[in-house]
């Protein structure tokens, strides 16, 4: 495969899996496609054209030529210098690594994680949130995260990338799609009557099985194993955590069992004081649930992976 076929497959794949659904995600494009049409000629020349073809704009190649022919991939959940470096280093020994994939982006795809929030608000909508309620409070979400990440090195790891010769791609809303569209199904063919039940069923997906021997697995954070479960949710996409006052909106939508990759101490405190159930399922595992399916289809098509950075590797080809 080509980069760009890798690149093309992996946006296919997430607009299949997205929550908002095909017809959303086309919506979605048009409305943007328009917006763009109407920008000032010296606003057009700033603006990401790659937008108008990947909505997932955290998820991008962010060095290397296109037309690469790649054969074999070392893919991670986080990829900084230190994996560019590693990349090389194996290269030295003759691993013949052609492309490095990163899950957490860097360079311009994590400057601009908080566009791709919006699918939150179609994600909020599905459990009972009012969408113009989740709109207003994602924007200020988005503010947050924008400024947060404002002042960070965002280049770091796309500088080595140049400098070594290493092509690095980076693949974030587009996995975690994947991984959320997995256990959302997983959870359609059961019911459950407490907590505790929730997370025993979690913790029958391979990868948190591994995750739990490295002490690391899903855990109750909030709420007792006897605790009624009441409406089940997961939350596996949408770029990163909500606000804590969306999630005040989902007890008064009913939500009753929240399953999330992780929760901040601040949300969580506030979970605790709405009697919301929270199953923090381990972050370098749920991540690792969109990877695997997306790495199942390239080695399908040929290409060899190498696991690295956080990837528990579980093929279910």
């Amino acid at each position: 495969m080509t980069l760009q076929q890798i690149y093309d497959l992996a946006i296919d794949m997430a607009k299949k899996a997205d929550p908002r659904g095909e017809k959303g995600v086309n919506q979605y494009l048009i409305r943007l496609e328009k917006e763009y049409g109407e920008l000032p000629e010296k606003k057009k020349k700033l603006f990401d054209k790659e937008n108008l073809i990947n909505p997932y704009s955290d998820s991008r190649i962010l060095y290397g030529d296109a037309k690469l022919q790649v054969k074999k991939i070392m893919a991670g959940i986080d990829a900084d210098a230190s994996e560019v470096l590693l990349a090389d280093r194996l290269n030295q020994k003759n691993e013949k690594i052609d492309l490095l994939i990163s899950h957490h982006p860097s360079g311009h795809a994590l400057a601009s994680l908080y566009e791709v929030m919006d699918l939150q608000v179609d994600v909020f909508e599905s459990y009972g949130v009012p969408a113009n309620v989740a709109h207003a409070l994602l924007e200020e979400r988005k503010g947050e995260v924008k400024r947060r990440f404002s002042p960070i090195n965002h280049n770091q790891a796309v500088d080595a990338a140049r400098l070594l010769n290493v092509p690095l791609l980076a693949l974030h809303t587009i996995w975690d799609n994947l991984g959320d569209s997995f256990m959302k199904n997983y959870f359609s063919k059961k019911q459950f009557h407490t907590a505790g039940e929730v997370l025993d069923y979690v913790n029958e997906i391979p990868e948190f099985v591994e995750a739990l021997k490295g002490k690391a697995g899903p855990s109750l954070v909030s709420g007792s194993p006897m605790s009624r479960a009441g409406k089940v949710v997961v939350s596996f996409t949408g770029g990163t955590n909500p606000s804590k006052e969306l999630y005040q909106e989902m007890a008064k939508a009913g939500v009753g069992t929240l399953v999330e990759m992780h929760v901040s101490e601040d949300a969580l405190k506030e979970l605790r004081k709405l009697h919301i159930n929270v199953i923090d399922t381990g972050h370098m595992a749920a991540d690792s649930i969109g990877a695997n399916i997306f790495l199942d289809q390239l080695e399908k098509r040929g290409v060899e992976i190498v696991p690295c950075s956080g990837l528990i590797r579980v093929k279910r080809n």
